[in-house]
């Protein structure tokens, strides 16, 4: 474990005392329902923890804000995945108008996020534009003063319930620029509602843009800009990723190792059978390992260095670490980890996921690839 200053210790506890009494207890209602619960985004906000990212002066956190995130996703999603990504994507979405906005931009649109408590839905993904960015299709078309934007948004997260909207669009032929989108223009719709495998508790809809205006000012950074800022993003929001994927394994082996103490097979506790010990032991392992790449990321982030590479690593690795020990833990309980009545098999839902957003782990493997070979 990295070390950690006092404010990050305070925050982190008092996040623990939450998850425990209000996050953990609807954990199991959030993703049998597929309800999105404003109640615990009301916490999250007054614990400030989705406007870490902001610049201070709008109440964000003013050392290590991804490594704050990243400890708070973590402890989120020991208890709940739904919830924690709540987090990643209020940092996600508000990455283009942090760290590519201008000053002006920063006072019109940061006091909606701290002070209004609006939420950011990031659109980029499209039907036939995933992990290949540069095939998306939504247009950007200047009008006067104005742009207007046409395109069908898919997979966005919060996409029915944000205040706000950062919009990747076509600008020219091979140019990609970066929009904010107040969610009132008109012209904006939401279409279907997804119905997931896991993170049901997590709003996942289709957001149709149909002659929606937005004058000139909410424009990120210059035209054909909006790739460079998106590959940016993904440095930051990898290590976030990687916490996620942490914290599920995390709650995954805790609760085994629970069972494992409680549950007696042929006259002994079942944590006592060495076949049992191996699979805690691997999982253990894995988390150790996981938590010493995720930290390093995220602590590169904070401090400028370049962390591709490394946000890369840590994305995967994490991922595939929590894919296999909630596949493991279901085979500790046994028949009870395949049924809902016990939280393994939602852990091991959730947990695909990560495996599959934020580019997918054979496109990490890819980027480290071409990383090593720069050396």
């Amino acid at each position: 474990m990295f070390e950690r200053f006092e404010e990050q210790e305070i925050l982190l506890k008092n996040l623990k005392r939450v998850v425990d009494e209000k996050v953990a207890p609807a954990a199991a209602e959030i993703d049998r329902t597929g309800v999105f619960k404003p109640e615990i985004v009301s916490l999250f906000w007054d614990l400030g923890l989705l406007k870490i990212m902001l610049p201070e002066e709008y109440d964000g956190w003013p050392v290590n804000p991804s490594h704050t995130l990243c400890l708070s996703i973590e402890e989120i999603a020991r208890a709940c995945a739904s919830s924690a990504l709540l987090l990643i994507i209020q940092a996600v979405g508000s990455y283009p108008l942090i760290f590519a906005g201008n000053e002006a931009q920063k006072k019109t649109f940061c006091p909606m996020i701290s002070d209004e408590r609006r939420l950011i839905g990031y659109l980029v993904t499209e039907p036939g534009a995933g992990s290949d960015v540069h095939a998306i299709r939504c247009a950007a078309e200047r009008s006067g003063d104005d742009y207007v934007l046409n395109g069908r948004k898919v997979f966005a997260t919060n996409g029915s319930v944000a205040g706000i909207y950062s919009v990747l669009a076509k600008t020219g032929e091979k140019e990609l620029s970066f929009f904010i989108v107040e969610r009132d223009r008109k012209g904006i719709s939401i279409g279907r509602i997804e119905d997931k495998c896991g993170f049901r508790g997590s709003n996942t809809a289709e957001v149709l843009l149909e002659d929606v205006v937005v004058p000139g000012y909410n424009l990120i950074g210059k035209p054909g800009e909006g790739f460079r800022i998106a590959m940016g993003d993904f440095d930051m929001s990898r290590p976030a990723v990687a916490a996620l994927s942490l914290g599920l394994a995390e709650g995954a082996l805790d609760y085994a190792i629970g069972y494992a103490r409680e549950r007696h097979t042929f006259g002994k506790p079942l944590i006592q059978h060495q076949a049992i010990q191996f699979l805690l032991a691997d999982a253990a392992t894995l988390i150790e390992a996981s938590r010493g790449l995720m930290e390093r990321a995220a602590l590169d982030f904070d401090s400028g260095r370049k962390n591709t590479k490394l946000a890369s690593m840590a994305k995967f690795f994490c991922s595939d670490a929590a894919m296999k020990i909630t596949t493991d833990m279901v085979q500790v309980l046994g028949g009870y980890g395949y049924i809902r009545d016990y939280p393994i098999e939602r852990m091991f839902r959730d947990a695909k996921l990560t495996q599959i957003f934020e580019g997918a782990n054979q496109i990490q493997r890819m980027i480290i690839g071409r990383e090593i070979s720069k050396r």
